[in-house]
């Protein structure tokens, strides 16, 4: 099937597990995932509508924003080091993955000489995995109170990488950790952090029952990734 076709596919898919969760369609959005695919699959995604695309590397996310320019939006999904954020300051729509203050020193100083601001979504560690990024969900609200002094950063929400596995009720705890997560900021600040950033090809539907905005699909429109040299 074709890029265009997988899209329509794949939407329809959201739209019904809105459906099957009781939940408005328009208020869950896809995010493509174009990590390691070429410009012609994104141009085609495009012929959809679609203009705004995740990728994991900064560097790989700088090429393509520099290549194909406005309209086109890309949003960082993966781990950023601090090394690397001029690329993201200067080349990303939003950035899913803060998971420092470090991190967001880093972007400050950068976004500061580029006269602009960048929408942050914190991520968190809800699988308790190691060899996942992300703050742990008790620590949500402190590091929350102590990005306020990064004025360049406007944080919108969290994001969360599931436990990969079969066992529903593992991949769903995590899912409703990070929705837990986000009521006790919106207790703490009155409001914001809308945005949750949850759900992939194999969890998407358990995503939207609890709670998702963002879902970030990557193989099942864009076909298996492309060898890396």
């Amino acid at each position: 099937m074709s890029v265009a076709e997988n899209l329509r596919r794949v939407r329809e898919q959201i739209d019904t597990a809105c459906r099957d969760a009781g939940r408005d369609p328009a208020g869950v959005s896809l995010l493509p995932v174009s990590k390691f695919h070429p410009i012609d699959a994104i141009r085609e995604a495009a012929t959809l509508g679609y203009l705004r695309f995740g990728e994991n590397r900064p560097q790989e996310l700088a090429a393509k924003a520099g290549e194909l320019g406005e309209p086109f939006q890309f949003v960082a999904i993966g781990q950023v080091q601090s090394n690397k954020a001029g690329l993201i300051a200067q080349h990303a729509a939003e950035l899913q993955s803060l998971d420092s203050l470090r991190l967001a020193g880093a972007l400050q100083r950068r976004l500061k000489a580029l006269g602009r601001r960048l929408p942050v979504l914190v991520q968190v560690n809800t699988s308790g995995e190691e060899a996942k990024s992300g703050i742990t969900p008790d620590d949500v609200v402190g590091f929350a109170e102590q990005l306020a002094a990064f004025d360049a950063l406007e944080p919108r929400g969290l994001m969360t990488l599931a436990v990969n596995s079969p066992d529903a009720d593992a991949v769903g705890a995590c899912f409703a950790a990070l929705a837990a997560a986000r009521d006790r900021l919106q207790n703490r600040f009155g409001g914001g952090w809308d945005e949750l950033s949850m759900g992939m090809s194999g969890d998407f539907r358990l995503a939207v029952a609890h709670g998702s905005t963002c879902v970030r699909i990557g193989t099942a429109i864009f076909g298996p990734r492309p060898a890396q040299p």
